[in-house]
């Protein structure tokens, strides 16, 4: 199969990490390789130059190239397409992308985008994928609802069509968890370091977080 057809836009595939090694069925697609997580100095030279970028490796990865996006204000310009090279993969999951890395690739390259909910931090970051927490002591809302007060046994935050996803774990041996939705989860507790955000722990503490629907969505090239 050849993947090298004129995709109507200028397209680039950005190889992250080790999908450096990329095969050879690919053919002669505009492609650069960039290290895990790529930054500012790997990304803002693709912006103004291309209208779609096709992210092959992680959901850390991908989160990178959209924080390049966001912070540089390109994000209505720049649609987004994805091929997971980790297995378990959650953005592949909440964009319902084909299992099989061709049929991923071919709706990566050539399928249409439509404007997803980006949901970002208060630290600048963004979460496509999930962000966990675990024995967590303190107080969540989302929006206005009290999602829990005192000590819960885990915190999953996911994005959803609509904004966030937040469910909280209690029990730990019985355990019962209840789900709010909304489009902020905010989030204060005494200081932990279990924080994991699109598989990536967190190297600081944090005693508080919030997430939020972005006030511009990501142009995302789904199933």
């Amino acid at each position: 199969m050849t993947l090298t057809e004129d995709a109507g836009v200028r397209g680039i595939v950005v190889a992250c990490g080790a999908a450096a090694d990329l095969p050879a069925r690919l053919g002669d697609v505009p492609l650069v390789h960039t290290g895990h997580r790529p930054g500012k100095a790997e990304i803002d030279p693709l912006l103004g130059e291309h209208d779609r970028l096709v992210v092959l490796g992680s959901d850390a990865d991908l989160a990178a190239v959209v924080v390049r996006l966001m912070r540089r204000e390109v994000l209505p310009g720049v649609s987004v397409g994805f091929v997971a090279t980790e297995s378990g993969s959650r953005v592949s999951a909440h964009w319902r992308l084909p299992a099989d890395p061709d049929e991923a690739f071919a709706l990566a390259w050539k399928g249409e985008d439509a404007e997803t909910s980006l949901v970002r931090d208060d630290t600048g970051g963004v979460l496509l994928g999930h962000a966990t927490l675990r024995d967590v002591k303190g107080q969540a809302y989302c929006d206005e609802q009290v999602a829990f007060d005192g000590s819960v046994s885990g915190i999953e935050v996911a994005p959803d069509d609509s904004g966030v996803t937040a469910r909280i774990t209690r029990g730990k041996l019985v355990k019962r968890s209840s789900t709010f939705r909304g489009r902020a989860f905010q989030l204060g507790c005494l200081p932990t370091s279990s924080l994991v955000i699109d598989g990536v722990p967190q190297e600081r503490e944090v005693t508080r977080r919030t997430w939020y629907r972005h006030t511009v969505d990501l142009r995302a090239v789904r199933g």
